[in-house]
């Protein structure tokens, strides 16, 4: 019991006053928890003192309709509870917190759009497990102290609630999450709270790349990479190889990444990836095709990377997304690994690019690659993604709780890294159904409950 899971139970004010909990015999026996004199009540940031009552052949924890609305509870649920004798607390938790991009409030059953079945994956999985979820927008803030955000009870609805012990940012655009209200947001809950907030920032490609360069064992799995600056750098690459990618620092889904290679007759070639498919430009010169380019580079960053021979089933790349997440110890690990084959008409597998979904086994066993390297292909996939996360971790200072984390093999069967995502899709890698709960919600939450103390 040292970690008790009980069922808290929603009660009239009239029959328990706001200031009293009721508590099953058991528990308060176990935590030697005082009856009569106050001690301090503990959900996210919301304290009050409360006296406890002892309720024989009761194996669960009821409050007043009055204080679960201060406590921002919509519903009876599952909660876990410990007590300090030192610091005379009763805490009840994790209260888990997730900031999404939008909310749609005149579709109340959709609020979220389409990461609404996420969102009520992970009350489900926090009924199961003990612990309660809220989502809110960086429009619902309106102090460090005071959220109002929805929560879910007979259906979504929008209550006023405390901060949260752990917080997910799920915010999918660099916009809103460099907000200064957000950022003050941040800063604010952790040193006034000790929230703990994970997948707190975006990453960009060349900001990884040059963070992982400084790791020697990470080597192998780093194709050549180079923030392009000027026609000099994009020479010595095209130079040393026969292909090379050029990729917006701050892209996503594939947009804007442009492939050169040098023509069979003279010149280069330039395939642009684009919603319809590929797009193919001609130059006579690298300079030329440099020329097209540089107005581009005054408002988007390119990363210049190393061209790949990537393995391919029948003529359609392929390429690999794994989720790796920390779980209830805070050590990472692969939730996922999933082939990604490129469209017809396409070099990018991005499934907003006509890509499809495969196994890794049966991807590995339809392509290219070398049959000595097809045996142990999938775990030398598992052992880069999970070497690359723990890199993210020590060479990039901010805190991660999960990566989407895009892999690449060679005929040869050698693993390479294409980029790493700090807010990998929740409808991308794993179809949604209405049963069950993914193992990457069941996880995310085990590790809410571990940075908690739950």
């Amino acid at each position: 019991m040292q970690k008790s899971k009980l069922a808290v139970q929603i009660v009239s004010s009239g029959i328990i006053p706001d200031d009293t909990l009721m508590l099953g015999e058991a528990y308060v026996k176990h935590w030697k928890i005082p009856q009569g004199q106050p001690v301090w009540l503990k959900f996210g940031s919301y304290r009050q003192h409360v006296k406890i009552i002892s309720v024989q052949r009761y194996d669960g924890l009821r409050i007043s309709h009055s204080l679960a609305r201060r406590m921002g509870l919509a519903r009876n649920l599952t909660l876990r509870m410990q007590y300090r004798p030192s610091m005379q607390t009763l805490s009840l938790g994790p209260l888990i917190g997730v900031m999404v991009s939008r909310d749609y409030p005149q579709t109340p059953d959709r609020p979220f759009g389409a990461i609404t079945q996420f969102c009520k994956e992970l009350v489900d999985a926090c009924e199961t497990q003990g612990a309660h979820v809220y989502f809110f927008t960086p429009s619902h803030i309106n102090s460090s102290s005071s959220l109002e955000a929805w929560v879910y009870g007979h259906g979504w609805r929008r209550m006023k609630v405390p901060v949260a012990d752990v917080l997910n940012n799920r915010l999918t655009t660099r916009k809103l999450e460099n907000k200064s209200s957000v950022q003050h947001f941040w800063r604010e809950v952790k040193s006034r709270y000790g929230t703990q907030v994970f997948n707190e920032k975006f990453l960009d490609k060349s900001e990884v790349f040059d963070a992982l360069k400084h790791d020697s064992s990470l080597h192998r799995y780093l194709p050549e990479s180079h923030l392009l600056r000027n026609f000099t750098i994009l020479k010595a690459m095209c130079s040393r190889y026969s292909s090379v990618f050029l990729k917006p620092v701050r892209g996503s889904l594939g947009k804007g990444i442009i492939k050169v290679t040098k023509a069979s007759s003279s010149g280069y070639n330039a395939l642009h990836a684009t919603v319809g498919g590929t797009r193919k430009q001609h130059y006579t010169s690298l300079l030329k095709l440099f020329a097209s380019i540089s107005g581009k580079m005054k408002t988007v960053k390119y990363q210049i990377q190393q061209g790949l021979q990537l393995i391919d089933i029948q003529k359609r790349p392929v390429d690999f997304r794994a989720l790796v997440q920390k779980n209830a110890t805070g050590k990472w690990a692969v939730t996922s690994i999933v082939a990604r084959v490129a469209g017809g008409q396409h070099f990018v597998s991005n499934l907003a690019r006509g890509g499809s979904l495969s196994t890794v086994k049966e991807a590995i066993a339809k392509s290219n690659v070398a049959s000595s390297a097809k045996k142990d292909a999938s775990s030398r996939l598992n052992r880069a993604a999970l070497d690359i996360a723990v890199g993210v971790d020590q060479h990039i200072p901010a805190h991660f709780g999960e990566l989407g984390i895009d892999l690449a093999m060679d005929v040869n069967g050698r693993v390479w890294l294409l980029e790493v995502n700090s807010k990998p899709s929740k409808n991308d890698n794993t179809p949604l159904t209405d049963k069950g709960i993914r193992p990457s919600v069941r996880i995310m939450l085990q590790y809410a409950r571990h940075l908690a103390g739950f």
